[in-house]
């Protein structure tokens, strides 16, 4: 059984020291702002996309990151240990309100640092391509080394809480010479004809231990719009545009593109961070289109289900879910969240962990989708985060359906009588959230009470 918890909520306004990720003060670029206690890395440039080539309607291509040290001290680049970074790889396309992740790779193993000042000041750890990157200092790799496929890991061998990695890889499984192990996108996901006004973006993260250990590991993910080239057999050609987004995972192109959109950072506690988002979309028909998303940044224990309460005599239609699929021999599996709809709520489940350890949960670096359109305009909801792992629920307030502010009238008819009885029987002896009104955890004689004392 579940075992629902609430965490306080933090408003992401903007990049704050308080939350781990780097303030304006840290931005790399600015002189000698660098200084992050203890060791700080960030990727402070996504400079370019390599296309390798399409094979069974995909198309591999890799992207080049520019990492940073924004800390105090050096940061380790070992090679041939796990203390150097690990980096994946992301795809998300925007289209018609929506940002949904179209891709994802495998993660790049670093293996020694250049100390260079593409990012501002730098003080150097060494001359030439030593194993640790000064403070300040940057490191490039470029799109073609990041899909060297002899050096890229699996994620399902990482643990994102903790910085904390298998090295070297274990039992890998062969790979193709084309798409495996690459940043893996359908070639209809950036289909002109399909999605002719869809915008395109790309995230990339750098995982290391010592970085965690510091605490300074929610800046550690950055996104970069790019633009759709002409399509040739290779897949299609792209190109990076505007500026590299420091610090912030490519959950945050939503944001960028619409402005009612809710980002909300989730600390489960003794694990990491997801980060939930959610909009709103008037239909001007007496409909409202509901969206939301989850975005995976360091969690380990990860995300396997999602509720958003409906009000009784609200209708809902149009259900959806987008997931990213792993791939090249991951373990994962990819079948997709079951869907229910009834009274009081919207779900979207997979398995257990108890029951499937390689279900098709929200795992490390990637972001889940989920929608529907009621008839009801939106107000702040209690939504219902579950945990795969360790088998909780957290609570988070997003924009849901709204309906009756009185709490006992649960059909919304804006009077408490016969039928709302009707309604709260059918709950009698559950958990809630829907008839336990004194959040005691069940629906029994004392909630009764309270639904009588309000009759009429």
């Amino acid at each position: 059984m579940k075992i629902r918890t609430s965490v306080g909520m933090i408003a992401v306004a903007g990049l704050a020291v308080g939350t781990g990720l780097m303030s304006a003060e840290a931005v790399p670029g600015k002189k000698a702002r660098y200084g992050t206690s203890g060791a700080d890395v960030a990727v402070c440039d996504l400079p370019a996309m390599t296309r390798w080539g399409s094979q069974n309607g995909i198309t591999a291509y890799s992207l080049g990151t520019t990492s940073v040290n924004l800390g105090d001290v050096d940061l380790l680049w070992i090679s041939t240990t796990n203390e150097h970074p690990r980096i994946p790889q992301n795809a998300f396309r925007f289209a018609d309100g929506r940002l949904v992740q179209i891709g994802q790779s495998w993660c790049k193993d670093g293996f020694c640092a250049l100390q260079q000042e593409a990012c501002g000041p730098c003080t150097p750890a060494g001359v030439g391509c030593p194993d640790r990157l000064g403070p300040g200092c940057s490191d490039p790799y470029s799109s073609g080394i990041n899909g060297d496929q002899s050096n890229l890991a699996p994620r399902s061998q990482c643990n994102p809480a903790t910085g904390w990695f298998i090295y070297p890889p274990q039992n890998l499984p062969s790979a193709d010479e084309l798409t495996d192990r690459r940043l893996q996108i359908r070639i209809f996901d950036l289909n002109t004809n399909v999605w002719p006004d869809a915008k395109y973006y790309a995230d990339a993260f750098y995982l290391i231990e010592q970085d965690f250990d510091a605490g300074n590991q929610l800046n550690n993910g950055s996104y970069r719009e790019f633009t759709r080239g002409t399509l040739n057999s290779a897949g299609y050609r792209i190109d990076m545009t505007g500026s590299t987004q420091i610090g912030k995972p490519g959950i945050f192109a939503w944001e960028e593109n619409s402005p009612t959109v809710d980002i909300q950072p989730l600390d489960i506690p003794g694990d990491g961070r997801v980060y939930v988002a959610s909009d709103v979309i008037d239909n001007g028909d007496g409909t409202w289109r509901y969206e939301y998303a989850i975005y995976n940044l360091t969690s380990d224990d990860a995300i396997n289900g999602f509720r958003i309460p409906v009000p009784v005599g609200v209708n809902t239609s149009a259900i959806g879910f987008n997931d990213s699929v792993a791939h090249s021999g991951e373990p994962y599996s990819d079948s997709n969240w079951i869907i229910a709809s009834g009274v009081g709520s919207v779900n979207w489940t997979t398995s257990e962990f108890a029951d499937d350890p390689n279900a098709n949960a929200i795992r490390w670096a990637t972001m889940y989708n989920m929608w529907f359109t009621a008839d009801a305009p939106p107000q702040d909801v209690a939504a219902e985060v579950e945990i795969y792992k360790t088998d909780g629920v957290e609570t988070i307030t997003v924009r849901g359906p709204g309906g009756s502010q009185n709490p006992y009238d649960l059909d919304g008819d804006g009077e408490v009588g016969g039928s709302d009885l009707g309604l709260f029987l059918t709950f009698w002896g559950t958990s809630g959230p829907d008839g336990d009104f004194n959040n005691d955890g069940l629906v029994d004689g004392a909630d009764a009470g309270l639904l009588f004392t309000n009759w009429g």
